[in-house]
Formats: C-alpha cells, structure tokens, sequence
C-alpha cells in the first residue's frame, strides 16, 4: 500500500514564508532591543501572545524566570 504525500499548496507556502518573515523580524527586534532571547524563546513567546497571553504578564514572567536563573548561577558560582 503506498501512501500519498500531500504536497503544500501555493496559499500554504505563502503562510509559511509569512511565518518564517514575521518570526525573523521579531528576532531582528529583539536582537536589536539586546533581550537575549534566542530563536526558541521568541518563537514560545510569539505563541503566547497569539493565544491571548497578556504581553505585560508575559513580560512580567521572563523578567522573573531571568533574576531566579542569575540568582541560582551566582549561588552555584559562590559554591564552587
């Protein structure tokens, strides 16, 4: 039995070079604004947002997540 693979149309492939255009310009954003975030963390947040996450609460948690994380390396560093 063979299977079928379903090609992509002309309007998908338009979507998805939409997608790749806009996830690069936020990147370019952000690189510019230096919030260190890296392509993944853009796209999670990007996601969020399209969801109906509140962008200031949002901001809010990766403030929050950034000061635990340098907090617990500097721990790490003053034990070792």
């Amino acid at each position: 039995m063979r299977k079928k693979i379903k090609m992509a149309s002309s309007s998908e492939g338009g979507r998805l070079n939409e997608v790749k255009d806009a996830l690069k310009v936020v990147k370019d954003i952000s690189d510019l604004l230096n919030t260190g975030l890296d392509d993944d963390t853009l796209k999670v947040c990007v996601q969020l947002l399209e969801a109906g996450v509140n962008p200031e609460a949002l901001a809010s948690v990766v403030l929050e997540l950034r000061r635990a994380i340098g907090a617990q390396e500097a721990s790490t560093v003053i034990e070792t």
